[in-house]
């Protein structure tokens, strides 16, 4: 099972590369944001998640454990295939998509490639406790550190994401906040940071 490539990028495609690792080329599906970046020539190392059916084995190519760890969570998710994973990964990056999940942000995973609010709902359900705790997120980040009803900064968050701001402009203000402040404190320091009311 491959785990890792080190190589040369020798051809681009629009959803894959071939990795030349020691004369020996590797078709890697890579999701479009990352893909973009890339050149000809260029040396890559990769995180590998192989996928092996009856027919065929597929390598998908991950810059960072971090994405490659989060790619191997969304593919156990029901209705959430490789293609699909790939695509949220182009559009959101992991840490942004971790806090999204974790705070229970319909509205930002929603906005997601393929992702409607059922789809939504389940990976909130399926993956909330396993992002929580591991390297994705800072576990202890303020912004996580909640009690159990979670309210305020789920109940702030949905009216951030009402008003069009994204999950990553949410979750840097709530960085900032201070644990013990209200729904209303919360939206009201959020909006002030963010300079689109102002005071």
């Amino acid at each position: 099972m491959i785990g890792y490539l080190n190589g040369t990028v020798k051809f681009i495609f629009d959803d894959n590369c071939i990795v030349d690792v020691h004369g020996v080329g590797y078709r890697v599906y890579i999701d479009s944001r990352t893909l973009e970046s890339l050149n000809k020539g260029q040396e890559i190392e990769l995180f590998i998640h192989t996928a092996v059916r009856e027919d065929s084995i597929t390598l998908y190519g991950f810059k960072s454990q971090t994405d490659y760890e989060l790619f191997a969570q969304l593919i156990t998710v029901s209705g959430i295939g490789a293609r699909t994973a790939l695509n949220i990964l182009a559009k959101m990056s992991s840490k942004d998509l971790a806090m999204a999940i974790w705070q229970k942000n319909v509205t930002a995973l929603t906005n997601l490639p393929g992702i409607g609010k059922k789809s939504a709902q389940r990976l909130i359900l399926e993956l909330k406790d396993k992002i929580s705790t591991n390297s994705m997120v800072d576990d202890d980040s303020e912004w996580m550190q909640s009690d159990e009803k979670g309210n305020p900064l789920e109940e702030a968050s949905e009216a951030l994401s009402a008003l069009g701001y994204t999950s990553a402009e949410i979750a840097e203000v709530f960085s900032k906040a201070k644990k013990s402040m209200s729904t209303e404190e919360l939206v009201k320091f959020a909006l002030k940071e963010l300079n689109r009311f102002g005071k």
